[in-house]
């Protein structure tokens, strides 16, 4: 090799060096901008989660007869509940010509509801009752309970007044929603809580003939059939009645002991 060519080869070798130090030091930069940007955009997040999540705490501590220090525990609490596995309730939304799509959103469901009702406040009743009570709780019908409807839920349950407490039982015994508690859901409430008698050869006759009692006795302008103005009527004067189509809101004692739980 000549000293010419070996001078060309070396300034060759050179520049490759100098060419490949310039695109790491090119390359390097903009990755730190992206580390940057995206612990500017993780702070900027969870700023904006805090100020969100204090919002939606001043609009509860509003709406409901719970204290600062009690929300923010029932949000924990929720929090747990909603990281059970299998928590993640899907619902499905149709649209014509299109794919079913299945939105994936977060909320009690059915069962941790019902476990939650046993477990914690002693409440155990039938199905179509446990049911009527979700669906209330329910507010915006996803076949989830979310949060926010979780803590007005447990604000009438804990803390209700009378008429807060009346217009969820009437709500849990008005099975088809129109206003009114009829011969027929009534037949069907007691039909589905009272146990059979051993030898009773005909059970629905019992059943019918409690319905009319219940309905002489709280159908106060004699329409055959409860509305709400009537069941609030004989409730007030007679507070016992409140849940005569099968329990639905938890003891005082149980009241009381999940109450401690929030304290500091």
């Amino acid at each position: 090799m000549s000293a010419l060519t070996g001078a060309i080869v070396m300034r060759s070798i050179s520049l490759f060096f100098t060419c490949g130090r310039k695109t790491l030091i090119h390359l390097k930069k903009p990755t730190s901008d992206l580390v940057k940007k995206k612990k500017y955009r993780y702070i900027t997040e969870g700023v904006s989660m805090k100020a969100q999540h204090a919002k939606m705490i001043e609009l509860l501590k509003k709406k409901t007869k719970f204290s600062k220090f009690e929300l923010e525990t029932l949000c924990k609490i929720y929090k747990k509940l909603t990281s059970i596995p299998g928590q993640k309730t899907g619902i499905t939304v149709l649209a014509r010509g299109a794919p079913q799509i299945v939105q994936t959103i977060e909320g009690i469901d059915r069962t941790i509801f019902r476990e939650l009702l046993h477990n914690t406040f002693d409440i155990i009743t039938e199905d179509t009752l446990i049911e009527r009570m979700f669906c209330c709780w329910d507010r915006e019908c996803e076949g989830a309970i979310r949060l926010e409807s979780w803590i007005i839920g447990l604000d009438v349950f804990l803390k209700g007044n009378l008429k807060e407490k009346m217009e969820f039982c009437f709500k849990v015994y008005d099975l088809n929603g129109d206003g009114f508690i009829t011969k027929d859901e009534m037949f069907q409430l007691f039909k589905n809580c009272l146990i059979k008698q051993p030898g009773e050869e005909d059970p629905d006759e019992g059943v019918r003939d409690l319905s009319e009692l219940v309905l002489k006795r709280l159908d106060v302008d004699h329409d055959g059939k409860i509305s709400f103005q009537d069941y609030q009527t004989v409730i007030k004067e007679e507070p016992l009645l409140l849940e005569a189509f099968g329990q639905c809101l938890p003891t005082w004692e149980n009241c009381s002991a999940f109450l401690t739980t929030l304290q500091p």
